[in-house]
């Protein structure tokens, strides 16, 4: 049955690649179960990638964001509403809307422009939900604190893990509980390339340019196989479920790139896989190939994330799920528009 009352959420799409496409993808599929279950409409009333934008106070379409993108490969060529060369921060002053859904490439460098991106939009009392790791990686603390100032909604369940839920998880389901450390694979590409190595015999090189050929690793696959992309998510935990303030330069980090056929097969033999382990507690901020048992939860293979909380109520509480795809990590932002929905 459908909900007598409406309630309308303005959004603006900052970033356009697969997550962007998947965010908007998924808003169209869940329209009508959205307004059915929730009497949620989420109407998109701008979208910007590098070749400016698509805006409409009275929302744009989906689907025809889709497409424009597919044939054009630039959403300032959408019919009537598209406009060349218009920045992200100019966009945030130039709409009305509730929520910003920031989702450009990740920078762990500076983390911009997204840090300057979400910082505008909670100054302007804007909600934001995010699945970008660099500025959550690198100022958490500040975010954090913005959002508390201006007394809005900061979300990024999207930021670790992908569909795996974990941060809602610790934060709503875990209440009551104090999670004493976090401990798991949080990087499907490694997860990938080992999991080959494993069962396949073969070296590093040739599997890293079998994933690439699979799209599974990026051209330049530096962050995930040297642990970068795994340390950023670390940090994020540490700072939200653990309420460690750190960053990531704090992180011992050791990638993958040194693991021969010949450790996987000795590790084999004695029963156990090698993985890329993250690490966060009170004492630990790492990560680093580690043996794991074969037949644990760790044992996972492909592109699979896997992590444990220990908590002092419920002791070891394990979630798996994909931790990469735009629709999977569209369904953790849709997740987060609920909770502020909720929370509202």
């Amino acid at each position: 049955m459908r909900f007598n009352l409406v309630i309308l959420m303005k959004i603006v799409i900052l970033g356009f690649g697969a997550v962007g496409q998947g965010v908007t993808r998924v808003i169209s599929l869940k329209r009508e179960y959205l307004l059915d279950k929730y009497g949620l409409q989420l109407d998109i009333v701008a979208a910007v990638d590098r070749s400016g934008a698509a805006l409409s106070e009275n929302g744009l379409e989906p689907e025809t964001l889709l497409e424009t993108k597919a044939e054009t490969g630039k959403l300032s060529q959408y019919p009537e509403y598209g406009v060349e060369g218009v920045s992200g921060l100019e966009l945030l002053d130039e709409v009305e809307y509730d929520c910003l859904v920031e989702v450009t490439p990740t920078n762990i460098e500076d983390g911009e422009p997204a840090l300057s991106h979400m910082q505008k939009a909670m100054e302007k009392g804007k909600d934001v939900v995010t699945s970008n790791k660099g500025p959550l990686a690198l100022s958490f603390t500040k975010l954090a604190e913005t959002a508390q100032k201006t007394g809005t909604n900061f979300k990024y369940e999207a930021s670790v893990g992908g569909a795996m839920p974990i941060i809602n998880l610790a934060h709503d389901t875990l209440a009551g509980s104090d999670v004493e450390s976090v401990y798991g694979i949080l990087n499907g590409t490694t997860n990938y390339i080992l999991s080959r190595m494993a069962k396949e015999g073969s070296s590093y090189e040739q599997t890293l340019n079998e994933a690439r050929e699979l799209g599974i690793a990026e051209t330049d696959p530096s962050q995930d196989v040297d642990g970068w992309d795994a340390a950023c998510k670390i940090v994020i935990l540490a700072n939200s479920v653990l309420n460690r303030e750190c960053a990531l330069e704090d992180v011992k980090v050791e990638g993958i790139s040194k693991i021969t056929p010949e450790a996987m097969a000795l590790a084999k033999k004695e029963g156990y896989l090698i993985k890329l382990i993250g690490e966060a507690s009170q004492d630990v901020l790492e990560v680093s190939p580690r043996l794991v048992k074969e037949g644990s939860p760790f044992a996972v293979e492909g592109t699979l994330n896997v992590a444990t909380l220990k908590t002092d109520l419920a002791e070891d509480v394990t979630v798996v799920g994909k931790g990469a795809g735009s629709i999977e990590t569209a369904s953790a932002i849709l997740s987060d528009l609920l909770n502020i929905w909720n929370s509202g």
